[in-house]
């Protein structure tokens, strides 16, 4: 039977309307209000905000007071309200981005720490998450120092531009003088057009078969081995990736298709109708249906071996003006969560390193880092477990 990618397009629209997102593909809603405190931070397992700016700083001043302001900040900025007022003399206590009144917006402020952040300078050497390293060179990769690493990496959340911008203006002026900014990049989330899971500049659906919340045990939170102050948190890798859209546009569907394994209207793989089926690999074992080095296939082959290797995608487009030569400086910031890097995204980095993908694609920058546990209470504060 032939399957028309019409029909499944129109099955797939049938319900958009009543339905914001499928399963996994972590869209929310504008009224979920992610709670501050707890034992994970929000932004992880969070349903992705359309927008976010990715900040590294480097520590030039003394650590805890440093991240008492940040959680005092970031307290203030995830809940809203009105900023206090101050003498009339001095400078006003808010940018008033937003407006006298700060709205929440689902904003979320996601800290975590590089692996530099226990070179020494702080005597926290012997805390260090077992498996956190720089992020080394892989096959392909142009990384630029300029865009790698840093001690504190942020990841700033929300629904609309303007308060993502107003949240890092802020932090940056309470913690001027203590926190360097290293680098940023903001990125957006496309909607889903026209449903399922929002789609990046290749124009294919990106985090169809994410882990849910009810896995994180297993896949995504700190595991045995690990210090005691690091329970609730967990790895998180950060890419910067450039994507050579002038050649990938002159490409045949076709081969677009067998490339990522998927088609690219539906997001349903190439031997499926609906984004959310299950490809089966072991009825293709010859991938006469889903080439063998499909990007699906070498990123999750769905065998026993290789099921706790899944991570956390939670990937923001990117658009950025021009590089040298003309070409478009656009692409994918690509951010992973996992319980553990070499387990996680380093074996499924390995796996890819034949992907035909990698033809079209360009890392620059980015680097490894450990998300914090979460603030428990009104007297905690981001990383106090790990100071002592």
């Amino acid at each position: 039977m032939t399957v028309n990618r019409r029909d499944v397009l129109k099955r797939l629209t049938v319900g958009a309307v009543a339905v914001a997102a499928l399963p996994g593909t972590q869209l929310g809603k504008k009224d979920d209000t992610p709670s501050f405190h707890g034992p994970h931070q929000a932004g992880i397992f969070t349903p992705s905000q359309r927008n976010a700016v990715f900040a590294a700083f480097d520590v030039v001043g003394s650590l805890r007071p440093a991240l008492q302001t940040l959680t005092t900040r970031a307290r203030f900025l995830t809940t809203g309200g009105e900023p206090p007022a101050g003498p009339i003399t001095a400078p006003p206590a808010d940018n008033g981005v937003l407006g006298p009144v700060v709205p929440a917006d689902r904003l979320t402020i996601t800290v975590s720490v590089g692996a530099s952040l226990f070179d020494g300078r702080f005597g926290l050497a012997a805390r260090k998450p077992l498996t956190l390293t720089t992020m080394g060179v892989f096959p392909g990769d142009a990384l630029d120092p300029a865009w790698c690493h840093g001690d504190l990496l942020l990841q700033i959340c929300a629904d609309n531009p303007d308060t993502v911008h107003h949240a890092l203006r802020d932090i940056a002026r309470a913690t001027r003088g203590s926190l360097l900014l290293r680098y940023r990049r903001a990125g957006f989330l496309s909607p889903p057009r026209p449903a399922g899971t929002p789609r990046n500049l290749l124009g294919f659906k990106d985090g169809t078969s994410n882990p849910v919340e009810a896995e994180g045990a297993e896949l995504i939170w700190a595991g045995a081995g690990e210090p005691d102050w690091a329970a609730g948190g967990s790895y998180q890798v950060l890419r910067f990736i450039r994507m050579h859209t002038e050649f990938w546009d002159r490409v045949s569907l076709a081969e677009q298709e067998a490339i990522i394994g998927r088609r690219r209207d539906s997001g349903a793989p190439l031997d499926g109708v609906r984004e959310l089926d299950q490809p089966d690999y072991e009825r293709d074992p010859s991938g006469v249906v889903i080439p063998l080095d499909a990007h699906i296939r070498l990123a999750n082959p769905r065998t026993a071996e290789t099921a706790n290797s899944r991570i956390l995608r939670r990937p923001y487009n990117y658009d950025d003006g021009m590089v040298p030569g003309g070409d478009l400086d656009a692409g994918l910031i690509f951010c992973a969560y996992q319980q553990d890097l070499r387990r996680g995204f380093e074996a499924v980095q390995k796996r890819l390193a034949e992907d035909p993908l990698n033809d079209y694609l360009r890392p620059f920058g980015g680097g490894y880092f450990f998300a914090l546990p979460g603030v428990t209470s009104k007297e905690d504060w981001y990383g106090r477990a790990l100071l002592g």
